[in-house]
């Protein structure tokens, strides 16, 4: 038999490629435990390929456990990879070792990467790496991605730039008024979503698509006048409007189960 193929390094990629996830795990887990920095090429390597999200991050774990200056270079070259989870990792990796010298890393190309996962990945690091004065810059670029991709893709997006601050106000004004809808709606609740970040994103943008329908003045009277119908006082001493066209009271009949009404229920997730 070859001795190289019972070498440590050896033995350790074979459990790492192997069939049964929990073995995976195992492997990855005991190679966070014990940092060994020629173990650098054969994490990176698997972090391209590996199908789990728990092994991928077990693996993000043995991999910042080494030395910025081992992993580093070897995740720099990974950045050009032609697998797109290849550079999705690489980024997310930058985002856990929190470098700043790497926010030079970070290109136009890989803000608007074709590939949503990606794109996402590095609005999030480009975030949290950029110099304050070149959020301004940062902000245009990431505005220019509004009203790109599925629900998930547009809440990373205005979560990204939520976390730019107050220099995003000036671009998402201006994306507001963009002639597409979609666009410009995507703006608006991400501004909406600035002014009050416990805001729901899903009512943020039903909200937003209501003002590019009726326009900003006739959208606030539509709320205005909602807002009177629910809460104007009833002659007979406390019954809405809407019970009493009905002709009943709350003492008369049982109420109504929630959700017959239609109304839809904001549901804001969580980030990627």
């Amino acid at each position: 038999m070859d001795a190289t193929s019972t070498t440590p390094n050896t033995r350790v990629a074979r459990a790492l490629s192997a069939r049964d996830t929990s073995v995976r795990l195992q492997a990855a887990l005991a190679v966070g435990s014990n940092p060994d920095p020629e173990l650098v090429e054969t994490l990176v390597e698997r972090c391209a390929v590996e199908p789990d999200f728990f092994v991928r991050d077990m693996l993000t774990w043995a991999l910042i456990r080494l030395p910025p200056e081992t992993t580093l270079p070897r995740i720099l070259r990974e950045l050009d990879s032609e697998r797109t989870q290849a550079r999705s990792q690489a980024l997310h990796l930058l985002s856990k070792i929190g470098d700043g010298s790497t926010w030079a890393w970070i290109t136009r190309d890989m803000l608007h990467d074709a590939n949503d996962q990606v794109a996402r990945t590095a609005w999030r690091v480009a975030v949290m790496l950029v110099p304050e004065d070149e959020k301004r810059e940062l902000a245009g670029e990431l505005v220019r991605q509004l009203g790109r991709g599925d629900r998930d893709v547009r809440l990373s997006l205005s979560r990204a730039l939520v976390d730019l601050g107050e220099v995003i106000a000036p671009a998402l004004a201006q994306a507001a008024e963009h002639a597409d809808p979609a666009v410009a709606a995507h703006a608006r609740a991400t501004e909406a979503l600035r002014q009050d970040p416990e805001a729901g994103f899903d009512a943020a943008v039903e909200e937003a698509e209501r003002v590019n329908t009726l326009g900003p003045e006739r959208a606030a009277a539509a709320a205005r006048a909602a807002a009177a119908v629910d809460t104007e006082p009833s002659e007979s001493g406390g019954a809405s409007e809407t019970n009493r066209a009905a002709g009943s009271s709350e003492a008369d009949r049982p109420s109504e189960p929630v959700g017959a009404t239609g109304a839809s229920e904001d549901t804001g997730a969580a980030r990627c």
